[in-house]
């Protein structure tokens, strides 16, 4: 076991309607036709109790969610993620996909909510201890395109998606942030293209991560 290869982990990030969904099958199917298993994977959630907590996060309640539990929420679900999916499958060389990581707790939380973003560090690093992406892909669309998209895309919108547009435009300003702040790991990917060149830049991506 010990010799074993540590997995390669991979997030895509991006806002609403940057197609995450789509890109995440093909990337999947790209991994597969190179012969790597890959687990995929999404936040908030991944677990039976990371999921519960994600349908709280999501559901239209009754009582409003404070910004302070919202990313309390966001990081207990993340623990348990990381606990009983994400590392057991990098240690057994397996490639995990994973739909949105740390980097949207600091693009909605952060970015849109106001929080401050080293209290976000901090549970960040308890949480996380030294795992961090190998590699994140960033699907980046102006705001209301996005918007759109999601629109066509369900009959009800959840808790985040019925946020005020100018929300939308705050989560893709603090990516954009990021992408500057970490361009070893973050690979900004115009998202507002025609789908196959797109997917030709993602491919790019994972093929310099093959090497």
């Amino acid at each position: 076991m010990s010799g074993m290869t540590r997995g390669k982990f991979i997030t895509l990030e991006g806002g609403e309607g940057v197609g995450k969904s789509t890109n995440l099958i093909f990337l999947q199917d790209y991994l597969k036709h190179r012969r790597i298993s890959a687990v995929v994977t999404r936040e908030p959630g991944g677990t039976p109790l990371a999921e519960k907590l994600r349908e709280v996060l999501l559901a239209h309640g009754s009582e409003s969610i404070a910004p302070t539990t919202e990313l309390l929420l966001m990081f207990a679900a993340r623990a348990q993620h990381i606990r009983h999916v994400i590392e057991p499958a990098l240690a057994r060389g397996e490639w995990v996909l994973c739909d949105r990581f740390t980097d949207a707790t600091y693009a909605y939380q952060g970015g849109a909510r106001h929080m401050d973003c080293a209290a976000i560090a901090w549970l960040e690093n308890l949480v996380q201890g030294s795992l961090r992406p190998d590699l994140t892909l960033l699907l980046d669309a102006p705001a209301e395109i996005g918007l759109a998209r999601a629109k066509g895309r369900r009959s009800e919108p959840d808790r985040f998606e019925t946020e005020k547009r100018r929300f939308f435009e705050d989560v893709r300003q603090a990516y954009l942030r990021l992408a500057a702040l970490h361009p070893e790991r973050i690979r900004l990917i115009a998202a507002d293209r025609p789908l196959p060149e797109v997917q030709a830049d993602l491919a790019a991506s994972l093929s310099a991560l093959l090497k």
